[in-house]
């Protein structure tokens, strides 16, 4: 392990200790003896005796400790039904109260970036910020065209201090999926890397505005999301502008019901903002703590979500996708055996896993949150009854699904606070099954083999000379060939001729009922059976 590595985590565990929180230093095995070194230091000891209560000392060190533990802290603040309300008080706290570094600097990396003063580039800026968070802050500013708007700026320094705690990450991640039991299933590596392009991307103001103009994109003319408008003139690296939103902040409830904010229908569009978001855009805002979060309320009636901070979005692989929306539709339908199948079609479990077990397993855990609001489910036990199935099973981790899964809990943490009424269950399953009929309908698949034609033809042009190279030379190939390439190969052989065969017989399907429709014979049911089976056939086609 590097010595800049054990340097910071022996800072880690210090920063602990001087805000008095001995019992997740105790908690944390590794350097343990170490804490009585830091119990002689009397500095240590004047900073206990002014420490403030348990939750405010637990946010000062996450504030100190820098921009990757706030934004640990942003995310745990979101599930206060896991967190006791005084720690769960602070922590929403590092949502949009993160101490400002000084304007002054902030206004010499702007006219910096954008190669001007301020005064030249803007009709009024306000030195003093509007917000802080982990990584950036924005600054309220007009344009000299009259419009209102917030400046975006980074804080110095940002790259080296997230580095230093990313190979951190690295090394802990490391001697984790050496030395833990659990880490091959749980893939520590893999999720650390998943986690540093994440917050890489986060340095760039540029991808992030980028980010929003496709949100901005995908919800126009919708009543459910509005995203503020971006003004690439201003727009660099380190700086972004972006229209300023006057909306009222999520986490004002009381506000919100003063208002005559209709809360319920509120809930209910959070919860249809993100199946929209992942299913139908497969672009979704994966940042959505309260902090980010803002309400239109124009119309009391109809209110509208507002978003900012678009510096972390996702989207899924088709397949990842596709099983994700049937694996909830299997759920909202108690449909357990289909979960268990899902599962293991998509490699999440071991080949060997017993369908029967496995669907037993998920319903001793679904069923008893069913037909019941948010309020009454206790989501700490559903985590750790589900953490359980996955170890009993072998179940591995899957990094690029990480976000989601962060996602889906910042908006069900949302909706818990907002309205705990909320049914969660018959307000997702309409969004998503008009998603799958539309994706079985004859529009999708035309659209679909439209979008992948492409790469179907170049597969094919290539495919002859490179199987008359191998065939044809056999000597060369194992020198040229590692023998998992040949082995990725055979595979990948096999699955394009089960494709064609799907759907060459999709084809004939829907051929054969277009054939028994066309005339007019009687009765049409059987033309209908198979116009649905053959298209049932292309959607898998595709879909593979």
């Amino acid at each position: 392990m590097k010595l800049s590595v054990v340097r910071r985590l022996l800072e880690i565990q210090r920063v602990l200790l001087r805000h008095g929180l001995d019992e997740y230093v105790r908690a944390t095995h590794l350097y343990r003896p170490l804490r009585f070194l830091f119990y002689l230091s009397p500095g240590m000891w004047f900073q206990r005796r002014r420490a403030a209560s348990r939750g405010a000392r637990l946010r000062l060190a996450l504030e100190e400790l820098g921009p990757i533990f706030v934004k640990f802290g942003q995310a745990v603040s979101t599930r206060r039904d896991l967190l006791p309300p005084d720690i769960a008080d602070e922590l929403a706290k590092l949502q949009d109260r993160v101490p400002p570094f000084p304007g002054s600097e902030a206004r010499t990396q702007i006219e910096a970036a954008l190669g001007s003063s301020v005064t030249e580039a803007f009709a009024q800026f306000d030195t003093e910020p509007l917000a802080a968070a982990s990584i950036a802050q924005v600054h309220a500013a007009q344009l000299k065209s009259g419009e209102d708007v917030v400046v975006k700026v980074l804080r110095p320094g940002m790259r080296d201090v997230i580095e230093r705690d990313l190979a951190v990450l690295h090394a802990l991640a490391d001697l984790a999926q050496r030395y833990w039991s659990d880490g091959a299933r749980l893939r520590p590596r893999e999720i650390v890397n998943e986690y540093q392009k994440t917050i890489l991307d986060e340095l760039d103001l540029m991808r992030e505005a980028a980010n929003a103009s496709q949100l901005k994109r995908n919800f126009a003319g919708s009543d459910l999301l509005y995203v503020p408008e971006v003004y690439w003139d201003y727009c660099r690296t380190e700086v972004m502008v972006m229209e300023r939103i006057r909306g009222v902040p999520i986490s004002d409830l009381a506000r919100l019901k003063a208002a005559g904010t209709d809360i319920a229908r509120l809930a209910e569009n959070g919860v249809r903002i993100f199946f929209t978001q992942v299913f139908r855009h497969n672009f979704f805002h994966a940042d959505m703590h309260p902090g980010n979060i803002f309400v239109l309320i124009d119309d009391p009636a109809r209110p509208r979500y507002a978003a900012i901070d678009f510096g972390i979005v996702g989207s899924l692989d088709p397949q990842d996708q596709y099983y994700l929306a049937e694996n909830f539709l299997a759920v909202f339908e108690r449909d357990y055996r289909r979960v268990a199948q899902l599962h293991l079609d998509s490699g999440w479990v071991p080949p060997d896993t017993r369908i029967d077990e496995m669907e037993s397993a998920v319903r001793t855990v679904c069923e008893p949150i069913f037909d019941r609001p948010l309020k009454d489910i206790s989501f700490g036990r559903i985590l750790l009854r589900l953490f359980e199935i996955s170890r009993r099973f072998n179940m591995q981790i899957q990094p690029q699904l990480i976000l989601l899964q962060k996602t889906l809990l910042n908006v069900e943490g949302l909706g818990r606070d907002l309205y705990p009424e909320l049914d969660i269950w018959n307000t997702a399953t309409p969004v998503l099954r008009e998603w799958m009929r539309e994706r079985v309908s004859v529009r999708g698949l035309v659209r679909a083999m439209r979008s992948q034609a492409p790469e179907l033809m170049a597969a094919a042009r290539a495919l002859p000379k490179f199987l008359e190279r191998v065939l044809h030379d056999p000597g060369t190939a194992p020198s040229q060939l590692a023998a998992t390439e040949i082995a990725q190969l055979r595979a990948e052989l096999a699955a394009a001729a089960r494709r064609r065969e799907v759907l060459l017989t999709g084809g004939l399907l829907l051929l054969a009922g277009l054939v028994w429709l066309v005339p007019g014979v009687h009765p049409a049911w059987p033309g209908w059976t198979l116009m649905a089976a053959g298209a049932a056939r292309l959607a898998l086609g595709l879909l593979k």
